[in-house]
């Protein structure tokens, strides 16, 4: 295949596939990238020609586009697979509206449950569709047996075509109903026309992956390494002052995160496990107590390699879970609140009022860095997610909507006007550092304690939390 662009390579974008496919010359339409494969009609018998096409949605995904046409009998079909790499995190979409377009991966499960109805990952290929088209396309093969299953079962028959006026009727929009998009790949995606800000009639949730997921998506289950009576490893400790630093051999640690980063075919992750393989006896990791003031106890993980030099630092919040969450307003003024230190931790969510924008829960993850530097990633997860406003077929109006936005956020940033940075963590995992030497001068900085509602301790898992048998033993261990 030759392919336009720099030599050797593959992936293209899509407006030079388009330019490359519809030149009138010659030359332009051999040097399309696109493979053709004569491949088997499988309505008339005959051969057919496919079409491949290796391309990328812009800030989105590598896809295969692939088209089959039969000059005989005249079917034709079209399909999408995904050609990069599988999502840190499964990926589950609700949405209550019909109109939006639909990134459907051969791996995601699409569930309707007002009609407890549901589209196994196998009943339909990887699509780019819309609610409509993938709920049309449903009715269609429901109804093409209908023939043969009123001759052998009329009951059965009558009662799907009950269920298929019902389920025609949300597909024409003439009944309310609530339509799950749940890809463990992480590779399916639904529309927000109301990008960058939140869109009220949709909602997204990333999850992790269960060990059944993984192994039916391909990859490689960890085994389980704990049996009933292992004792725990005990590890050489020294202690300065009031922090405990571990050392370890990270032989072990390696390994276990290299497995990982393969079975979730992550590159970053793979390259650097390497030298956790190569020189486990050379490559420790450190594990330090901290208390930073004005916030809690965090452990300040790092890992160093003096063969390769390979270096990783990672902080996540210790100690108990707080009794209430916590919401902290920055009013950003000027150029050295733009350099204030940010934790934002895997519960917080984040708001700029003057943006209009907002992020649910567990968006980016946890991140330490700046409050300049997290807008930045922001932005830039915003742009690689929503493909579907900055692509060649975007109309004029929602271009317009992301240059305004963008221009809006150069403001922001170049402090031509003042504004609002809200993270709201109901763990009160995050953290914002405060300009004085006391946090009660910092009148830019309010930071207000809330009582969680019963939906967020739902969401982080404290609802079903049972601790009562550890109380119970810390009590008769601490009279």
């Amino acid at each position: 295949m030759a392919s336009s662009g720099e030599e050797g390579r593959v992936v293209v974008d899509l407006r030079s596939a388009a330019e490359s496919a519809g030149g009138g010359g010659d030359e332009e339409a051999h040097a399309a990238p696109l493979h053709e494969i004569e491949s088997l009609c499988m309505r008339c018998g005959d051969n057919g020609t496919t079409r491949l096409l290796m391309t990328m949605i812009p800030h989105f995904r590598e896809v295969v586009l692939m088209a089959f046409e039969c000059p005989h009998c005249g079917e034709r079909n079209n399909e999408v697979q995904f050609a990069g790499q599988l999502q840190p995190k499964g990926c589950c979409y609700r949405l209550e509206i019909l109109n939006r377009q639909v990134v459907k991966s051969d791996s995601a499960t699409i569930k309707i449950p007002e009609l407890d109805f549901e589209i196994p990952p196998e009943a339909q290929r990887g699509s780019l569709s819309t609610v409509e088209g993938i709920i049309m396309r449903a009715v269609d093969e429901l109804q093409a047996l209908q023939d043969e299953r009123k001759k052998v079962d009329p009951q059965k028959a009558e009662a799907i075509d009950k269920f298929l006026a019902k389920l025609r009727s949300l597909g024409l929009g003439e009944a309310a109903f609530t339509f799950v998009l749940d890809d463990p790949a992480g590779n399916s995606f639904i529309e927000n026309q109301n990008a960058p800000s939140s869109d009220p009639l949709l909602s997204v949730r990333f999850y992790e992956r269960t060990r059944e997921q993984q192994a039916a998506l391909g990859f490689l289950v960890e085994p389980s390494t704990e049996e009933p009576g292992d004792q725990p490893v005990n590890h050489a400790s020294t202690v300065e002052g009031n922090s405990e630093v571990l050392q370890e051999p990270h032989g072990s640690v390696g390994a276990v995160a290299g497995r990982r980063a393969i079975a979730q075919g992550n590159p970053d992750e793979v390259a650097a496990a390497l030298c956790r393989y190569s020189a486990p006896e050379e490559c420790l990791v450190f594990d330090l107590w901290l208390e930073i003031p004005y916030f809690r106890e965090v452990i300040v993980m790092a890992t160093t390699c003096d063969i390769c030099g390979y270096r990783n630092s990672e902080l996540k919040p210790g100690g108990e879970i707080p009794a209430k969450g916590k919401k902290i307003t920055l009013h950003v003024q000027n150029g050295k609140d733009l350099t204030r230190d940010v934790i934002k931790s895997d519960s917080a969510g984040v708001k700029v009022p003057e943006l209009e924008l907002e992020l649910a829960s567990g968006t980016l993850g946890g991140i330490v860095t700046t409050v300049e530097g997290l807008i930045v990633k922001i932005c830039e997860a915003l742009q690689r997610v929503h493909g579907f406003q900055l692509g060649d077929s975007t109309l004029e109006w929602k271009k317009k909507k992301w240059e305004d936005f963008n221009d809006r956020l150069s403001k922001l940033l170049s402090l031509q006007e003042p504004w609002t940075l809200i993270i709201d963590d109901g763990l009160a995992a995050s953290f914002v550092a405060p300009a004085t030497d006391s946090l009660e001068d910092d009148n830019q900085l309010t930071i207000e304690e809330y009582v969680r509602s019963w939906e967020q301790n739902e969401e982080l898992g404290l609802n079903d939390m049972d601790t009562s048998s550890a109380d119970a033993a810390y009590n008769t261990t601490n009279p």
